[in-house]
């Protein structure tokens, strides 16, 4: 979401080809499980992960500007994530991982939301170029 590939996308675009997104949830930095004071264990492959400064830090920051939005209409922050990815393009096939059957059924609850709408859409476009 904050490290888009426009370029890829137009390409697939162009070209009627799927953009398969890996890791939309950004390693579960969208869903917003995690904050400032959040550590990982030594055995997860985040770890390392510094969530008070740095890429991560920054990621929930930009995450909390944009948070109502992506948790509109019911909405979780996981759901939001991929519905932005659905209403971006329809190219965009996204992959989320999961470690519980608690979150497969989250990601799968995002489809009767279908994807956010073109106001949602340019709201955070327009919230994180202020950043």
């Amino acid at each position: 979401m904050f490290d888009g590939n426009a370029e890829g996308l137009e390409l697939c675009e162009q070209r009627g080809l799927a953009s398969i997104v890996r890791g939309p949830l950004g390693m579960g930095l969208l869903t917003g499980k995690f904050d400032q004071n959040s550590t990982l264990p030594a055995d997860d492959v985040r770890h390392g992960w510094d969530f008070r400064s740095g890429d991560q830090a920054e990621s929930l920051r930009r995450l909390e500007a944009i948070r109502d939005v992506l948790a509109s209409d019911g909405r979780t922050l996981a759901q939001g994530a991929l519905g932005w990815l659905w209403a971006r393009s329809p190219a965009f096939i996204p992959i989320p991982g999961f470690k519980t059957v608690p979150q497969v059924e989250e990601n799968a609850g995002a489809l009767p939301h279908n994807p956010l709408g073109a106001e949602s859409l340019t709201e955070i476009s327009t919230i994180l170029s202020r950043d």
